[in-house]
């Protein structure tokens, strides 16, 4: 294998969590959240010439990805919503896992009713950027990426309310 190959394989083992959560973000079904994924990895190695070390590598990457997200999203013409409901209680801490899991699923459906660009405000948010980096990756101003990232909040908040999560 060439010294490129092994070195992207390398970086997209090292920062393959970051993928799943946009692929997790922007589709509701697991099939489809494999496609995306698959779809990102072979837009960034598609890209990968073009990252010139200017940038932390991750930074680069989630650009990528959350573009490519986008265009997928838009490609996309029907999303039917399919849910697996599993009853197991045999134990507290399963009971205590299923809950978050589904806190985490029911959050990720709130998400993916939000649009591109509060996805990718939240999704920077989640993974710890600054308002600076959030800004930066946007185009935007860190003010106007503060404002935004916000508005992203209170949107979400109000659709999990609407979904009667947690009543």
């Amino acid at each position: 294998m060439e010294t490129k190959e092994q070195e992207f394989l390398i970086r997209i083992k090292q920062h393959k969590g970051i993928l799943f959560k946009v692929s997790k973000m922007y589709m509701d079904n697991p099939d489809d959240q494999q496609d995306l994924f698959q779809e990102i990895i072979y837009q960034i190695w598609k890209a990968y010439d073009s990252f010139k070390g200017e940038s932390q590598f991750s930074t680069w990457m989630y650009r990528v990805a959350i573009n490519t997200a986008i265009v997928f999203l838009k490609k996309e013409k029907k999303k039917i919503d399919r849910f697996e409901i599993t009853s197991d209680n045999t134990s507290e801490q399963e009971d205590d896992h299923e809950l978050k899991e589904s806190q985490l699923d029911h959050f990720y459906r709130a998400v993916q009713q939000l649009d591109k660009v509060d996805k990718a405000i939240i999704f920077y948010q989640l993974e710890g950027f600054s308002h600076r980096e959030i800004g930066n990756n946007l185009g935007i101003s860190e003010g106007n990426a503060r404002v935004k990232l916000n508005r992203a909040k209170e949107k979400l908040k109000e659709i999990i309310k609407q979904q009667g999560y947690g009543l």
